[in-house]
């Protein structure tokens, strides 16, 4: 399948008092359109520089992140992000804070129509409801969903996710996970997850890419072969707990390049 999201031999290095500091290190990565690809590998290796990356808001001292064909050079509207705390405007309605971004990116909608379009979503992630409550007035999950919506309320060609349930109980956590599922299924997008979690990974992957420690690269690339509307309990079948057990014998490879696993 042709790659959507393209790496190519992405090396960066960030500037200390003591000289440079690599952090990625001749980084290969394919993503083909509409695929979930988990990003998983020891603390401190380079994933997050990675989303940076891929955003635009950084550039890779040498090597290319190409998105449908062109470069990525600066930040790009067509880019959604969800990070780990599920930063919102108090002083804004859920709604308000969903639609942010088309009033970014689609300054000439109407509004009707924005609202049309968040409320949907928030409706597909069962916060039909909540749309003029304020951020406070939510639990952590509820405004992690919020977050979710108002990362791909504008349609993005790709999502980025850096570690975006981290912070959440399990029980929240594998909640939050099959929202994603039926997101995915509803509107098919191309996404980049970072996590920590290789249960995570493998039930929100179609691919998992292990990276070694910093300076990284790409270690293992695992094809994540289980139903497209599988349930938490798929992660208690063989062919899941195989898997899982591969990532983690890669993982401890890569964590002997810095000695300290994620």
């Amino acid at each position: 399948m042709k790659s959507f999201l393209d790496i190519k031999g992405v090396h960066h290095a960030y500037k200390t008092r003591n000289g440079p500091l690599p952090v990625l290190e001749g980084l290969d990565l394919e993503v083909p359109k509409g695929e979930f690809c988990a990003v998983v590998g020891p603390s401190g290796c380079g994933k997050s520089t990675l989303t940076r990356l891929v955003s635009g808001l950084m550039r890779p001292d040498r090597g290319a992140v190409v998105l449908d064909g062109q470069e990525v050079s600066s930040p790009r509207k067509t880019v959604g992000m969800a990070f780990q705390n599920p930063v919102m405007l108090e002083w804004r309605s859920i709604i308000e804070n969903v639609i942010l971004p088309l009033e970014i990116v689609a300054p000439r909608m109407p509004r009707a129509e924005r609202e049309a379009r968040a409320e949907e979503l928030l409706s597909m992630v069962g916060l039909k409801g909540f749309e003029n409550k304020r951020p406070s007035e939510l639990s952590g999950g509820m405004r992690q969903r919020a977050s979710l919506c108002r990362a791909i309320v504008h349609r993005p060609d790709v999502l980025i996710m850096d570690e975006p349930f981290g912070a959440l109980d399990n029980f929240t956590r594998e909640d939050l996970w099959q929202t994603m599922r039926d997101l995915r299924a509803a509107e098919p997008f191309t996404c980049v997850l970072i996590t920590h979690d290789l249960r995570e990974s493998v039930f929100l992957g179609d691919q998992v890419v292990v990276l070694t420690g910093r300076p990284a690269k790409t270690q293992y690339v695992l094809d994540v072969d289980l139903p497209a509307d599988r349930t938490i309990d798929v992660l208690y079948e063989p062919k899941a707990v195989e898997m899982l057990h591969l990532l983690r014998d890669q993982i401890r490879i890569a964590q002997g390049r810095d000695g300290e696993m994620h």
